[in-house]
């Protein structure tokens, strides 16, 4: 190992965690086509054949929600996501990484609050067999479920972004 290398176990973690999330990222995008064909059954069924379905808004909100946490991880390994750029941009970009270690705390933090959130959430809705408020009324697990599997994708993406920070910062390669 040479001295301008980050360890072996942690260019393992950031390969592996940034593989799964654009694996992941790549097919939870076409979620939106799904819900854009659900959307236009529900339009043809309810003005065409004058045939609503109870489920269908309720299913694309689902397939919403599924397709914006589950592709957070991804997002963020893009750098895609919303950031205020006031002093960002001018800084360089090893004063960048710099400043995006030292946030990442409090990121990494705002994630386990709500991963333990997502966690009593989904047992709750496990154990009670919870249901939506609704005509249809779904069960509540999958979608809670699938918002903790999430919310973990991205906590681990956070804390791999964490390491490209830290290896930019300190002039050590990564990849």
């Amino acid at each position: 190992m040479s001295a301008t290398a980050m360890p072996r176990i942690i260019k393992a973690y950031v390969r592996y965690v940034d593989a799964v999330n654009r694996v992941l990222g790549y097919f939870v995008m076409y979620l939106t086509l799904v819900m854009m064909g659900l959307l236009l059954f529900a339009s043809v069924t309810r003005y065409v054949f004058n045939v609503p379905f109870v489920w269908i808004i309720e299913m694309a909100q689902f397939l919403m929600a599924a397709y914006y946490i589950l592709g957070g991880g991804y997002s963020m390994q893009l750098d895609a996501h919303v950031r205020m750029d006031v002093l960002y941009e001018r800084w360089r970009p090893r004063t960048r990484a710099f400043m995006d270690s030292l946030t990442a705390f409090f990121l990494v933090f705002y994630l386990v609050i709500m991963i333990r959130g997502g966690f009593a959430s989904s047992a709750y809705s496990l154990k009670y067999n919870q249901t939506n408020y609704s005509a249809w009324a779904p069960p509540m697990a999958p979608i809670k479920i699938i918002m903790t599997v999430g919310i973990a994708l991205m906590l681990l993406q956070a804390i791999s972004i964490f390491f490209k920070d830290v290896a930019k910062f300190t002039g050590r390669e990564i990849a």
